[in-house]
């Protein structure tokens, strides 16, 4: 039986977040319904909230970076139990059938669903979401350190690990925010030499206690110019969500390395052609993982002792909530708590 649960939603075109009552949807056939108990704040969250006309319609409840419990089961689901910790994150379904389904890169299927922007996302008290989507989220980390990982975590861990950069590599990552502070902890634990990039000298002792060997402060010096001191770098993973800072930064790539882009503000990028061609080297961009992969970057972040650093917030706080984590302020994710 459905009953009543809460929801923080933008219900008109530039309208403020306001949080309604709302009625918890039954799961249908390969479907499940959580209980949300914490739900983080992405940078793409704010684009969510803002868009003028959402594809499934107002409201708009954001929210992609989910852990919860197990509520009710649809029709035909197997393999899970009332009361089990799961969540959901970037990757919230695909269609099952399509090329990169059948071949298994279901996070590119051309009719992927995302929480927020598919269906009703996660600020709210209940998700109802395509079972192939949950994510099993192990003991150890609470629930509000298991949100970060359905974007931030996975998308960081992947991006590392796929970039074919090797242990004792020196690896560069820009930004230390809400991305950037789950890269660095990732680098460090994977065996690179860890050099963090920010603007300002208030980072680098945050950096150093996330684990960087070297912070590199691009207010006062040209990052890549420093980047070359410093022997050059076999990857640079670009958190920030500007990407002016990147055309510097290819002059810190050693031949063959490459800039791995994960956050960004749709601002076109150019780049002087001859640096990547004559040095071999390469820009990729990089988005989120499968739920596989997600549930092994939370088992390598209990091994590792990597966490996401995080605030907590009510939901009844998600706008102020949003606009701290989108003024840089929080340290270093914001996470709104229905059940608090």
């Amino acid at each position: 039986m459905s009953r009543a649960h809460r929801a923080a939603q933008v219900m008109e075109p530039g309208g403020p977040v306001l949080v309604a009552p709302v009625t918890a949807r039954e799961p249908g056939p390969g479907e499940v319904r959580l209980d949300v108990v914490a739900s983080g704040i992405c940078g793409a969250d704010a684009g969510m909230a803002a868009n003028p006309s959402p594809a499934s319609g107002f409201p708009i409840t954001p929210g992609h970076e989910v852990a919860g419990v197990v509520a009710e089961l649809g029709q035909g689901v197997r393999g899970w139990e009332i009361g089990e910790r799961a969540g959901v994150g970037w990757f919230g379904g695909s269609c099952g059938w399509c090329a990169a389904c059948r071949s298994g890169d279901v996070v590119h299927c051309p009719r992927r669903q995302i929480p927020g922007l598919s269906y009703s996302g996660g600020w709210a008290s209940t998700i109802t979401v395509p079972v192939n989507a949950l994510v099993r989220i192990p003991e150890g980390l609470s629930m509000a350190e298991a949100a970060p990982f359905g974007c931030a975590g996975v998308t960081t861990f992947n991006a590392l690990r796929h970039s074919g950069a090797e242990p004792g590599d020196r690896v560069a990552v820009l930004g230390i925010g809400g991305l950037g502070h789950l890269a660095v902890q990732f680098a460090a634990a994977m065996g690179f030499e860890t050099v963090a990039i920010a603007r300002g000298g208030d980072k680098r002792q945050a950096a150093t206690e996330l684990g960087a060997h070297h912070y590199i402060d691009s207010a006062g010096e040209e990052a890549g110019q420093a980047l070359r001191e410093l022997g050059g770098c076999r990857l640079i993973l670009s958190t920030a969500a500007s990407g002016k800072p990147l055309a510097g930064l290819i002059d810190g790539l050693v031949p063959h390395g490459c800039l791995t882009v994960v956050g960004f503000d749709g601002t076109p990028l150019q780049l002087p052609l001859g640096k990547l061609v004559m040095h071999a080297r390469s820009v990729t961009g990089h988005v989120t993982g499968n739920p596989t992969d997600t549930e092994q970057a939370m088992r390598f972040a209990l091994a590792s002792g990597v966490r996401p650093h995080v605030q907590t917030a009510p939901l009844e706080q998600a706008g102020e909530a949003l606009k701290t984590q989108q003024a840089g302020q929080a340290r270093f994710r914001m996470v709104l708590t229905p059940t608090a």
